[in-house]
């Protein structure tokens, strides 16, 4: 059974949340920022997960945190799509991913759901654990991820270079090396279920997940490789990022992400 969360409490923590953040200026000489990726498992056929989708918009347009990079990925399960609509952004990756974090951290599933660095999860619709978690995930050690394009912008492939340092923590763990594809200013007029007669906007939104390898916890670098991205012609290449991240297999805890704009 999937859990369902109140959306005028989710609402309420939300805007208590937003009405205490606003763009942070940073003067040049300032630490650079630790990249923190944050999740949100959603649907379109939940009507507790438009707020949450907001909160997530707005921590991403604003970057309100001194000490983080936060880096979004929304994904969209697909175990709504029983419940009157058919959410055209919805995955079965996306639940089976949802599925693994519940084993692992002990939770339930249910949507909307947040889950930062791979291991500090809560209702994604509450600002205020979102504030808390992101700052605590910003405090732990990274590792150097750089991404950068080979080929033309316009062509409806590219080729992503990506070379990792090396990574904090365990030399004997091992480390997915994970590839997300995200678009934003997504809009959907939904005409049925929970949410029938809503506009919803989206960011972030995951479009392709691809496993690239595994990461050598040993090592000076990493990881390093070179791999071809593909668009769908749906999407609109100048609301693309690719985002690459490093994520431990026992635990999930993400030890470096990155995103670059397509």
């Amino acid at each position: 059974m999937k859990s369902r969360m109140i959306g005028a409490t989710l609402l309420l923590l939300m805007l208590s949340f937003l009405g205490a953040i606003a763009p942070v200026s940073r003067p040049q000489a300032a630490n650079p920022r630790n990249p923190v990726l944050v999740e949100l498992f959603t649907s379109e056929g939940c009507s507790s997960c438009p707020p949450a989708d907001s909160l997530l918009a707005k921590i991403n347009a604003l970057q309100p945190f001194a000490n983080a990079e936060v880096i979004i990925l929304e994904q969209h399960v697909d175990y709504w799509d029983g419940q009157g609509w058919l959410d055209p952004f919805a995955s079965s990756a996306a639940t089976r991913r949802q599925d693994e974090y519940s084993r692992l951290l002990g939770s339930e599933v249910y949507t909307p759901q947040m889950v930062v660095d791979g291991h500090l999860e809560f209702v994604g619709g509450n600002g205020i654990r979102a504030k808390q978690a992101i700052e605590t995930a910003a405090a732990d050690p990274k590792a150097q991820l750089q991404l950068a394009w080979a080929g033309d912008a316009a062509a409806d492939s590219r080729a992503l270079r990506i070379q990792a340092g090396k990574l904090p923590g365990d030399a004997t763990e091992k480390f997915d090396v994970l590839l997300a594809v995200t678009e934003s200013h997504l809009h959907s007029n939904v005409r049925a279920g929970e949410n029938a007669g809503r506009g919803l906007e989206h960011d972030g939104v995951v479009r392709a997940f691809t496993k690239l390898g595994k990461a050598n916890a040993g090592g000076e670098t990493s990881f390093e490789t070179q791999t071809t991205v593909k668009l769908g012609k749906e999407w609109k290449r100048e609301n693309l990022r690719a985002v690459v991240f490093i994520q431990s297999t026992r635990n999930r805890h993400v030890l470096a992400a990155a995103a670059i704009p397509y």
